[in-house]
């Protein structure tokens, strides 16, 4: 006989009424067939010859193959896989000068290709590195109870080791656990105290042991701090907000006492309103309501003794910042370059300039429209503005800062 074909299995699905089975391969011995069902779920049973409800019967027909007949139809969903499986004897025996054996010789050296037939397959199936890839040792020394439980991986060289463990996740426990546990085992707590916190056992435990006890747990979530902290956060960025707002309707109300200041205070009012929303909005984020707070308190620095020279956080003074100043008991905003107070008196004068030491400087800084004229006296120092109508129309009046 030749071996004319690189064959050694055939693979079939059940269905349920089938129950004859072809193999293309030829064989030395019936016992030398395989038949293994593999079930959905991937069991897989390794038949034998005979006649009981789970074996089968087999008609070999030489070199083209034979058939398979099982007992029982493969399910539906099931693999029946038939495979050569050729011994790993050497039957064959020369005697010292008797004829050529040419039969024999052919048997043996088909039973070799068989057998490398069979062993090629089986490499075939197995991890390998390519051909121009290298590995020091394929080979690794850790002992059946070292690897228990853990995966094989490589080292930072790029060779085997056995060094990573499995953790199986049990699911939900009481801090008073309620099974037994083995090493590595996940448990998350579903108890207040340690609500959604995941541990791993890292000693054998029994019911009735704390999840909390060190000797047996380690904490490896700790979710029930981070639930505080967020809350924590939360609350704080809500006060925060609630401070902004009251900030607000303090610079809004001092902003009322001036008419000259109305517009700078309404925007200022406007802007820490804004920021108070701002604030309230990211409640749930404390970055962002402390962020928005820091904000206003650049633009409003509250009530102070004495002029500040930089805002609450030590920077340089932002333009339309805001200030009351408690010794003079009045609101101040920074032009750029110097505090100005925004002042009031019971005539409703306004205070355009500090500089009433230089001859006609406030009368410098006005423009009279058509049909107005204007004087100044007490040139030198407290400067007055005579504003007068010359024109026609009785209800023309027009100053024009210079």
């Amino acid at each position: 006989m030749t071996i004319s074909t690189t064959t050694i299995l055939n693979s079939y699905s059940g269905n349920g009424s089938t129950t004859a089975f072809a193999y293309t391969f030829p064989i030395n011995t019936t016992s030398e067939i395989t038949v293994i069902e593999r079930s959905a779920t991937g069991t897989e049973t390794v038949k034998s010859e005979g006649t009981g409800s789970t074996n089968y019967g087999i008609a070999d027909n030489g070199a083209s193959g034979g058939t398979i007949t099982m007992v029982t139809a493969p399910a539906s969903g099931t693999t029946l896989l038939i495979r050569r499986n050729t011994s790993f004897t050497q039957e064959t025996d020369y005697v010292a000068n008797d004829p050529f054996p040419a039969e024999t010789h052919e048997d043996a050296l088909d039973k070799l290709q068989m057998q490398n037939q069979e062993l090629e397959e089986e490499l075939n199936r197995s991890l390998k590195i390519s051909r121009t890839n290298s590995m020091t040792s394929t080979e690794f020394t850790t002992s059946a109870s070292d690897r228990a439980s853990k995966v094989l991986a490589f080292d930072s060289s790029g060779e085997l080791s056995v060094t990573q463990e499995l953790g199986t996740f049990k699911g939900s426990d009481a801090t008073v656990t309620t099974a037994a546990y083995v090493q590595r085992d996940i448990i998350k707590s579903t108890t207040a105290a340690q609500l959604n916190n995941v541990y791993i056992n890292v000693a054998d435990s029994v019911v009735g042991d704390s999840l909390t006890d060190t000797d047996h747990f380690a904490l490896l979530l700790d979710a029930k701090s981070a639930a505080d902290s967020a809350t924590a956060a939360a609350t704080s960025a809500t006060a925060s907000a609630s401070s902004a707002t009251a900030s607000a309707s303090s610079a809004s109300t001092a902003s009322s006492h001036k008419d000259t200041a109305t517009t700078k205070a309404s925007e200022a009012a406007s802007s820490a309103t804004a920021a108070a929303s701002s604030a309230t909005a990211a409640a749930s984020s404390a970055t962002s309501a402390a962020a928005s707070l820091d904000s206003f308190d650049d633009t409003y620095l509250g009530s102070k003794s004495s002029a500040p020279s930089v805002d609450n956080d030590g920077n340089s003074l932002a333009t339309g910042a805001l200030y009351f100043n408690s010794s003079a008991g009045n609101l101040n905003v920074w032009s750029g370059s110097a505090w100005v107070a925004i002042q009031a008196d019971t005539d409703v004068k306004v205070s355009i300039s500090s500089n009433d030491t230089t001859p006609n400087f406030l009368l410098s800084k006005l423009t009279a429209g058509t049909g107005i004229s204007l004087a100044e006296t007490n040139d030198g120092s407290n400067e007055t503005i005579t504003i007068t109508n010359t024109g026609e129309d009785p209800t023309a009046l027009a100053i024009a800062l210079g």
